[in-house]
């Protein structure tokens, strides 16, 4: 008997993508990278600094006098952070939310896998716009539910007439993140209402993830979804604290739904997790009261970072800038190579590790090839202006 079938698996899972942001970190074993080029890594959008001083004080305090941190919590979230979010998320969107129509979760990931739990099962259909965020795609395929692919036009932007063709009567969401990962790309609000109404009209959800909101470059409210008394009717919004408050490792996700939709997620997270952690979510209550403005002034600094980015690539002859913005940029590269050879490549040889676009796109696709994620996020502005130099020289290593 073949040891595979000693050891049985499930299907769906076998048939997913290992975790790419893994398979890139294996380019860099055996790799020696010299003291003048050193590696400059923008490969994953995840803030390598940890949370600003006066929070990590915060949370010693919590950790060392207040108990239930080391506790479980209730499972759909801390009531203080709930309302909290509640009460901002009114202000911020001009609309009506209620803290019981607040999750806490263990990230946004698992915002995501739940929502979608929710939604949908084996044999049904969610349409996902790419360059798509890798980790939903791997959600669905091993859920068993059929992803829609919808490819992005000009300016990174997904097309809702083009969406509309696409649907069928087993469509069960369609998901828009904006700030867009990977592209970079802002969604305008006419778009995001336009994919809102597709959605209410076919009798789907849509699943809004707005993990990067934090970093868009409009201050004007991007959207006006929740203004709207019947939202709760097709619309999930996401959000993850990661970003905003460099708490990727305390796991502090959001998940904005209907009471009769978070009765139903309780159930979910109940088994997976029981709660989110009670650290990461007294940090980010914490945070959300005391650092409005440390939270600004991190917003310009990736807006510069956006800028360096974007002037430095689009200085590369033959290069194309398709999206920049939050913390990412999306290029078109002019090299023989296609990226999932290059990327490794540029490991070796200029000391960048980057993400290719076949990461991000279905099989076959063929614009991909020819497509890289960069994450600048974690780079200095006078790093990006190195990008741009050590780039430049890419002609001579592809030859």
């Amino acid at each position: 008997m073949p040891a595979t079938d000693r050891f049985p698996t499930n299907p769906h899972v076998a048939a997913t993508t290992a975790p790419p942001v893994m398979e890139a970190r294996r380019w860099l074993q055996g790799v020696d990278f010299p003291d003048n080029r050193p590696l400059l890594n923008l490969s994953q959008a995840a803030p390598l600094d940890p949370p600003p001083e006066p929070l990590r004080e915060a949370m010693a305090e919590m950790i060392r006098a207040e108990p239930d941190t080391h506790r479980y919590g209730p499972v759909l979230g801390l009531p203080a952070l709930r309302s909290e979010i509640a009460w901002r998320s009114s202000a911020r969107y001009g609309g009506e939310i209620h803290a019981e129509e607040v999750a806490v979760t263990a990230g946004c990931n698992q915002a995501f896998c739940t929502a979608i739990m929710t939604l949908a099962a084996p044999g049904d259909a969610v349409l996902l716009p790419f360059p798509w965020y890798f980790n939903h795609k791997m959600w669905l395929d091993m859920s068993g539910i059929e992803t829609i692919p919808l490819p992005c036009g000009e300016g990174m932007l997904p097309d809702p007439d083009a969406a509309r063709a696409r649907l069928t009567p087993r469509t069960r969401a369609i998901v828009l993140v904006t700030p867009n990962n990977p592209t970079g790309a802002e969604y305008p609000p006419a778009l995001i209402a336009a994919f809102a109404e597709l959605a209410r009209s076919h009798g789907a959800t849509l699943v809004l993830d707005e993990t990067y909101r934090d970093f868009a470059s409009a201050e004007a409210r991007p959207h006006d979804l929740f203004a709207d008394p019947d939202w709760r009717d097709h619309l999930i919004q996401l959000y993850s604290f990661s970003k905003s408050f460099r708490l990727t490792g305390h796991r502090t996700g959001t998940l904005v739904a209907s009471a009769k939709r978070l009765a139903e997620a309780e159930k979910i997270l109940d088994t997976m997790t029981i709660c989110a952690p009670q650290l990461g979510q007294k940090a980010a209550l914490w945070g959300l009261r005391n650092l409005s403005d440390w939270v600004a002034a991190e917003r310009l600094e990736i807006l510069r970072r956006r800028d360096a980015a974007r002037t430095a690539l689009s200085a590369l002859p033959g290069w194309k800038v398709l999206g920049c913005g939050a913390y990412f940029a999306y290029v078109e590269h002019p090299h023989p190579l296609p990226s999932h050879e290059l990327a490794p490549l540029l490991v070796r040889d200029l000391s960048l590790l980057m993400l290719p676009g076949t990461m991000f796109a279905p099989s076959g696709d063929p614009a991909a090839p020819r497509q890289l994620r960069i994450a600048f996020a974690n780079v200095s502005v006078e790093g990006l202006r190195t990008l741009g130099e050590r780039l430049a020289t890419l002609g001579a290593v592809a030859a």
